[in-house]
């Protein structure tokens, strides 16, 4: 069995508490690996001699901030392949998927596989160690075994969702009909992948989630197929997941088509409980966020997108404080037109700040609060590292990853603080610096024991014939779009 040791690094920031603030930071710390699982953390100076001698591989974590694999719970991988396309770059939410959906049905196994390579690369890179996908559209040919291939082959820890739409334009949804699919398909196919990939163990590397894609694109009867099937499987942790009240005009349409709120309208399907997840959720209001705090309800918080499709900001400090479980996600790159975990967390940080700072005036005790005069606290560094770590593992039902502890699974992210990025921050305070600092990349990257990032490259695939491919792809798939 394999064994590495993280050695002598500045500061193993453990995450090994339910509060941020709580969590230990070790300085001048080693953590030992044997195999996929972390077996003993802890001051250097007390690492067990036969531990330090018995290692295969050793890095030099010396100036080094060591993290939890950041966990990224929502992505559209193979919306790489339109980043900044012209025509959408301006547009809201609706808008801008009436101007991708031609596009994305031209969509093949080959651009599938690629792309979600690429977005995993830039995931890892960035310290990203497990990630959902939700892949909502099979054109072509397609199946959720090619973005599955993809993963495995670059070594990510992967949540691969059966993603859906079965409802087109004439029958009152958004998508165009060429890109629904009919709803006994979909379920059929969805159990097929359950029992061929989904795996329930301790450290699995790979599991299914059923995701219909939103209530303006699936019927109410898919999404209680759905859940009916997914919890079919008893005790295997078949999770659910869907887009939720993402802006004000996902809101009219769940109040036209249904009566309902979007919240409500989750409650009536049984799309509410701690195992079922939900995408954005920036117009959640109060009765919605108690609904998902009583039934310990997720949320994948994905804030460069909703600033980018101009959404709005999700009251995640109101989630928080309720006991709603929130996790991370970078959304499509499409929408983000970026996969880079430690900026997301960053921009979580600072778009509660500003967001805080929009808020109508408070009274309290007879006095006047206005949003800014609340503070930063609205979001510290720890917080916004809690969400993009424990907090996501908590929303993909994961307690084996997103803190480092004896036991848990080896997936872990190294920083170097010797870096400009840090210059004059990582000496005062290492941890929060990695968001208060810009964005760096991770010098390595560990997921399940195995080293996948190395000194800021990749292992696992060779990047610049990746790149030229999915870019050669890109051109195809847009150039098809604009003839058909």
């Amino acid at each position: 069995m394999q064994s590495l040791l993280i050695h002598n690094a500045e500061c193993i920031a453990t995450f090994d508490h339910a509060e941020p603030a709580r969590g230990r930071e070790l300085r001048n710390a080693s953590l030992f690996v044997r195999g996929h699982t972390i077996e003993w953390i802890g001051p250097a100076d007390q690492l067990p001699p036969a531990l330090r001698d018995e290692a295969h591989e050793t890095i030099d974590a010396r100036g080094h901030l060591v993290v939890p694999g950041l966990v990224n719970t929502h992505h559209h991988m193979v919306q790489s392949l339109t980043r900044a396309i012209p025509g959408v770059q301006d547009a809201e939410l609706f808008g801008w998927l009436r101007g991708l959906y031609p596009i994305w049905a031209g969509l093949t196994p080959e651009m599938v596989r690629v792309s979600t390579q690429v977005a995993m690369a830039e995931l890892l890179l960035s310290g990203c160690t497990t990630s959902s996908d939700h892949l909502y559209i099979y054109p072509n040919g397609v199946r959720l075994e090619d973005s599955i291939e993809g993963a495995q082959a670059i070594g990510m820890r992967f949540v691969a969702t059966r993603g859906s739409m079965s409802v087109g334009a004439s029958a009152g949804g958004l998508p165009p009909d060429s890109v629904v699919e009919k709803e006994d398909a979909i379920l059929k196919d969805s159990q097929r992948l359950i029992e061929t990939w989904h795996d329930a163990r301790h450290g699995a590397m790979l599991q299914v989630a059923l995701a219909p894609c939103s209530p303006f694109s699936v019927s109410p009867a898919l999404m209680k197929d759905s859940a009916a099937l997914a919890r079919s499987f008893t005790g295997r942790g078949v999770r659910l997941h869907t887009h939720l009240a993402e802006n004000d005009h996902d809101i009219a349409y769940s109040r036209e088509k249904f009566g309902r709120t979007p919240a409500q309208y989750a409650q009536d399907l049984g799309w509410l409980g701690d195992d079922v997840w939900h995408a954005h959720c920036v117009k959640l209001d109060d009765e919605g966020v108690s609904l998902f705090a009583a039934s310990r309800t997720g949320v994948a918080h994905c804030p460069c997108s909703n600033m980018r499709l101009a959404s709005g900001i999700a009251p995640v400090r109101r989630m928080l404080d309720a006991g709603v479980p929130v996790g991370l996600g970078v959304d499509g790159s499409a929408s983000n037109d970026g996969a880079h975990m430690v900026n997301e967390a960053r921009q979580a940080l600072l778009l509660a700040r500003v967001g805080r700072a929009l808020q109508p005036p408070e009274t309290r005790n007879g006095k006047t609060f206005f949003g800014c005069d609340l503070g930063p606290a609205e979001m510290t560094a720890r917080d916004a590292l809690h969400i993009a770590t424990r907090g996501g593992a908590t929303v993909l039902g994961r307690p084996d990853i997103g803190h480092l502890a004896p036991g848990m699974c080896a997936d872990l992210a190294l920083f170097d603080l010797r870096t400009l990025r840090f210059a004059g921050g990582a000496v005062h305070d290492p941890v929060a610096s990695l968001l208060l600092c810009a964005s760096p990349m991770a010098a390595h990257t560990v997921v399940n024991g195995r080293v996948v990032v190395r000194d800021g490259q990749l292992t696992t695939v060779e990047l610049g014939p990746l790149v030229e491919r999915h870019n050669r792809l890109a051109m195809q798939l847009a150039r098809a779009a604009r003839s058909a």
